[in-house]
């Protein structure tokens, strides 16, 4: 088994606290709160931060709530608690499903959605699916006001956030799911993280789908939100989607994922599983929708 290498830990009990830490600790320091993937990289090497921050006792970024027309669920809030969440059962049901295949028990347990986030894998369900739900991120430094954004300008590539120095993720927003709206989320895996995850909002109105986010991930460096593909289901069946508009959005978001050649497959191979994929959460999330 390999050693860890030695660390501190400080535990912050408020944003200011942290962000303090964080400014006087320097580069030497890290945040850490579920400690999944900051481990790993510890354990491979990549990393040897010798000082961390645990924000895990923060009472600002725990807790689920249904307010103001929209879910909370703050930072620092399990994998495994949105889950089991009878908050988000009500109101996001398909955040639930799509919790219930993050990783495995152990890593639900202890993965927090803030950490998922802050570690910005390419391979990752959360980014996905919030992309698709038009979820957005509130976030604060200490003695600065919470500035808030989409979860797709939070991403700026592989382990790379908008976050700025000493600024902590404080919380994920998700739109309340509306009458005539459904969410599809699928992947695939090979190995222990994901291969393709897709996402697909779809509302319809009057048996025409009158509003989509299709967003794709763990095929490229970052997930992408197929904005082109959007604009062609406007209108469509939602009982009996054209095929031929679905291999045109099939084929959009092939493009727009931009996926990279990998031990998943190369890159004509995963440009067809986000043609398959894309295709099918469009045909199901409409099937949805309008039974919704």
């Amino acid at each position: 088994m390999t050693t860890l290498p030695p660390f501190n830990v400080h535990r912050a009990g408020s944003v200011e606290e942290a962000t303090e830490l964080l400014g006087r600790l320097g580069d030497d320091a890290v945040v850490y709160c579920g400690g999944t993937e900051l481990l790993l990289v510890y354990r491979f090497g990549f990393a040897d931060y010798p000082d961390l921050v645990d924000i895990k006792p923060i009472p600002e970024l725990r807790g689920i709530a249904a307010e103001n027309g929209e879910l909370r669920i703050g930072a620092t809030v399990t994998h495994r608690e949105i889950e089991l969440s009878p908050i988000v059962q009500e109101h996001f049901p398909a955040l639930v499903e799509m919790e219930r295949h993050v990783g495995n028990v152990r890593v639900r347990n202890v993965g927090t959605i803030g950490g998922n986030l802050c570690f910005a894998d390419p391979h990752s369900d959360p980014t996905t699916f919030l992309i698709a739900a038009g979820g957005e991120v509130s976030m604060r430094r200490g003695g600065a006001d919470a500035r808030r954004m989409p979860v797709e300008e939070l991403l700026r590539g592989p382990f790379e956030t908008a976050l700025e120095p000493g600024e902590l993720l404080t919380a994920v927003h998700l739109p309340r799911v509306r009458p005539g709206t459904a969410l599809v989320h699928r992947k695939m895996s090979f190995h222990e993280r994901p291969a393709i995850t897709v996402a697909a909002h779809v509302a319809v109105r009057d048996r025409a789908v009158s509003e989509v986010r299709l967003a794709v991930g763990s095929v490229g460096v970052s997930p992408v939100r197929v904005h082109a593909a959007e604009g062609l289901l406007a209108g469509l069946d939602a009982a009996q989607p054209d095929p031929a508009v679905l291999a045109a959005v099939g084929e959009a978001a092939a493009e727009a994922a931009e996926p990279v050649a990998d031990a998943n497959g190369s890159v004509e191979y995963k440009q067809q599983l986000v043609r398959v994929l894309s295709a099918r959460c469009l045909r199901e999330a409409a099937t949805e929708a309008l039974a919704a």
